[in-house]
């Protein structure tokens, strides 16, 4: 059976299309552009929210990145190394570096509203994008100390986890230097080469697009 995702260029749902490519999984992609229409009433029948991802797979819908990446896993990726059932040594931190991606992206999520969404500078904060970029970059640091005599987060090897907090790192480097985080810089680069790396990208000239430029913040 084919699955269904949701998805609009680049925003969350692209842990969830990486993850997709790195199982081998055939996929169905409905591209959204990143606004209104994801208030159609037929996609609020999907996400009651009218945000992305939404994966469908035959009756079971799920909309939360993380539970999507927990579900693709035990379901198709149980012999995929992507992995870490339950009982084996590395499950517990498996679970929390599954979720500390989100912990990273709450973050970008803020500071893509304020420099990206709102259109109008008097109702843009200057102080929150200040305020963000902190936590955002101090959110990065515990990712590069944990990088620090190993290639993966997990001593084991590439997993599920590097999927999830890889894609905060691809969105984060918009807003903030990643220069300040050599580990996380060179941790990037290699999982950037990734071919299901590559096919989660939009094509740079593709339409609804929500980040259209190299960087949003003032290098120092």
């Amino acid at each position: 059976m084919t699955l269904t995702l949701h998805h609009c260029h680049e925003a969350r749902s692209m842990r969830s299309l990486w993850l997709i490519h790195e199982l081998g999984l055939d996929v169905d992609v409905i591209v959204h552009p990143f606004g209104r229409e994801l208030r159609d009433p037929a996609y609020l029948a999907v996400h009651p929210l009218g945000r992305v991802p939404a994966l469908v797979d035959g009756p079971v819908t799920l909309f939360e990145s993380g539970a999507i990446a927990e579900y693709l896993c035990e379901t198709y990726g149980r012999d995929s190394g992507l992995w870490r059932a339950p009982g084996t040594p590395e499950r517990a931190e498996w679970l929390q570096w599954l979720h500390y991606a989100e912990t990273v992206s709450v973050h970008v999520a803020s500071l893509t509203q304020q420099i990206l969404v709102i259109t109008d500078p008097a109702l843009q904060s200057a102080t929150l994008v200040k305020l963000e970029t902190r936590r955002l970059e101090k959110a990065l640091g515990v990712v590069e100390d944990r990088l620090d005599g190993r290639d993966h987060l997990l001593a084991s090897g590439f997993s599920a986890v590097d999927v999830g907090v890889g894609y905060s790192i691809h969105i984060a480097r918009l807003f903030t230097d990643l220069a300040a985080f050599p580990r996380i810089a060179a941790y990037y680069a290699c999982l950037a080469e990734r071919p299901a790396f590559r096919a989660a990208l939009p094509a740079p000239d593709a339409a609804h697009r929500i980040y259209t430029r190299e960087r949003y913040f003032e290098p120092s």
